[in-house]
């Protein structure tokens, strides 16, 4: 059966890649990328293996203040002099350098022409989203902070697909990390582990939603 739905990551999917954006933050602010780099390896592994809350849970779920990460987050880190890193702004300047992809803005709404259904499910970090290039994009738009929930976890996979009225089965879910796209399809939805957007493309005209 041809699914009727897509849902669908916004950062590193519909924007550039997010190594790229930290990278250009990391050179813009002069702090030490090898600590950075070793903090949040240490948080992400914690945020996505069962261990226990952490900053990065507590950010994308809304149990922790943006600001309060940013003061978590700049106390680990250092310039590559050795001084302080400010927190007050710390996640604007790290999603400054993301830039929306267009391809694969013209590619959803090439699904959404043909009658398929199109959602947003989003891990937020505090940071501020496009909202005005949504508009008539999407059915339904789902903010894990807005919520409560953060993939990978199936209860916001479970949200998003009940906000479509359809069943995990009729869904194909696209995000960049690929332990998310394999908890959407422990649930039955179809995962697409997007690289880029010709293989995203591929990925759905195999699917049946796209010539």
């Amino acid at each position: 059966m041809t699914p009727r739905a897509v849902i669908i990551d916004w950062g590193g999917v519909l924007t550039s890649p997010l190594d790229q954006a930290v990278d250009a933050w990391l050179a813009a602010d002069r702090i030490d990328a090898d600590g950075y780099r070793t903090v949040m390896r240490a948080w992400v592994k914690q945020a996505y293996d069962g261990a226990g809350l952490n900053p990065i849970h507590g950010l994308e779920d809304g149990s922790l203040d943006p600001a309060e990460f940013e003061r978590l987050l700049a106390a680990e880190l250092r310039t590559v002099d050795g001084g302080p890193v400010a927190a007050p702004g710390l996640i604007e300047r790290m999603f400054a350098g993301f830039a929306p992809v267009e391809e694969m803005y013209a590619l959803l709404r090439e699904v959404r022409e043909s009658g398929v259904r199109t959602a947003l499910l989003s891990n937020s970090w505090g940071n501020a989203y496009p909202r005005d290039r949504w508009s008539g994009l999407f059915d339904a738009v789902v903010i894990s902070c807005e919520v409560g929930l953060r993939k990978p976890d199936e209860a916001i996979f479970r949200h998003a697909v009940g906000r479509l009225g359809l069943a995990p089965g009729e869904c194909v879910f696209i995000d960049d990390i690929v332990h998310n796209t394999r908890a959407a399809e422990a649930l039955g939805m179809h995962g697409v582990h997007h690289t880029g957007a010709d293989d995203t493309r591929a990925a759905l005209a195999s699917l049946g939603l796209l010539p």
